[in-house]
């Protein structure tokens, strides 16, 4: 049964002067100058509104840094008190969330490796049950969008009405300049189904590597995410996890100063205008696009009805590698990237077997 987000605006828990939320902050608290120094630096850029240190961190395999667990919770509270700035920390387990609010951690987020399962997530509503703390929820690993759903409808079902999501990327197997492929129609599907539920984007887990951060975040803002959360180290060379992926803060300020912060409408009527026109014309193409799509599928039918009568079967391999070849090629000669057109015709192609499966299942017309 679907829970109801009863979601608190961002605003009421977390003052940004109605510009986006950033959060920024080592992935690990190491030492208590690091963290502490590295808060400063984030403070006197006059722009981040809250501070992320990882305190537990589970990692693939163990032998690695895992943390400084409790340890590190007093080195919050003086960065806290140094800065004035709340602080958010990952929590997985209902000791993680005892110890957090024990010294004072005002905001939560839930782990890429956590939302994925949802023994964990119970465990985690049900240890928050009647607390009032904001929790962030990041993407699961895996491209799933039912556990991340899921995950919200959990949280929300404690009572948890200070919900919001933080798109990290998905782990795929495919072979891309980023660590984590961001699949930004999945965040947006989240965004159609939870309207009112403010989404952070995390370019650091998406890009892996520091070249690649401005683009991600500024696909973010273009993409009207509510905010953004960064591994921010003050000598990241030399993090003891993450490395490659932080900025210092200085680099962090830079990165700041040069996104494009656009707005969602424009009053200007001539802007609207165009926008109007232009939006009919897009319909009057998809419109085109799906009575082509419906043609195509009444010629497999057809062709099913032929290669069924003749025995044939209903996949042929040569054939769909030179489809497969010649409408890459033609799309390119018409300015569409290699991907969006090969993606469009796996969907097609799938389409297609499953029209042609069910006529070949039929007995001939008589």
């Amino acid at each position: 049964m679907k829970v109801d987000l009863a979601v608190e605006p961002l605003g009421s828990w977390i003052q940004t002067d109605g510009k986006p939320l950033i959060i920024a902050g080592p992935c690990s608290a190491e030492t208590e100058e690091q963290l502490c120094e590295t808060a400063r630096q984030l403070k006197a850029l006059g722009a981040v509104h809250a501070i992320r240190a990882g305190v537990w961190k589970p990692r693939t395999r163990p032998g690695s840094f895992e943390g400084m667990g409790e340890a590190a919770l007093p080195w919050i509270q003086r960065a806290k008190a140094e800065t004035g700035l709340p602080f958010a920390v990952e929590v997985a387990t209902p000791e993680h969330i005892e110890l957090a609010l024990k010294y004072g951690v005002d905001i939560l987020w839930v782990g890429a490796r956590t939302t994925v399962n949802p023994f964990n997530v119970q465990e985690i509503a049900d240890a928050l049950r009647g607390v009032d703390v904001p929790v962030l929820v990041k993407n699961p690993v895996n491209p799933d969008l039912a556990l991340w759903v899921g995950a919200f409808e959990r949280l929300a079902g404690a009572g948890i009405k200070k919900l919001g999501a933080i798109h990290r990327g998905f782990a795929t197997g495919e072979a891309t300049k980023y660590r984590n492929v961001p699949m930004w129609q999945m965040a947006i599907e989240l965004k159609s189904i939870f309207p009112q539920l403010p989404i952070i984007g995390d370019p650091s887990h998406m890009a892996g590597k520091r070249a690649y951060l401005n683009e991600l975040a500024q696909m973010a803002m273009d993409l009207n995410y509510d905010g953004l959360i960064v591994e921010s180290h003050i000598d990241p060379d030399k993090a003891w996890s993450d490395a490659a992926q932080q900025l210092t803060p200085a680099a962090f300020g830079d990165m700041l100063d040069h996104l494009q912060i656009r707005q969602v409408e424009s009053e200007n009527l001539e802007f609207q205008g165009v926008m109007d026109q232009t939006r009919r014309n897009i319909d009057n193409v998809d419109r085109q696009i799906v009575e082509m799509l419906a043609a195509r599928m009444a010629l497999v039918e057809r062709l099913a009805e032929y290669k069924r009568d003749n025995n044939v079967t209903l996949f042929q391999p040569d054939r769909w590698k030179e489809i497969l070849k010649t409408r890459i090629e033609l799309g390119q000669r018409l300015n569409l990237y290699p991907e969006l057109v090969e993606e469009i015709y796996k969907i097609i192609h799938m389409e297609s077997i499953r029209k042609q499966t069910e006529v070949m299942n039929n007995q001939p017309a008589v």
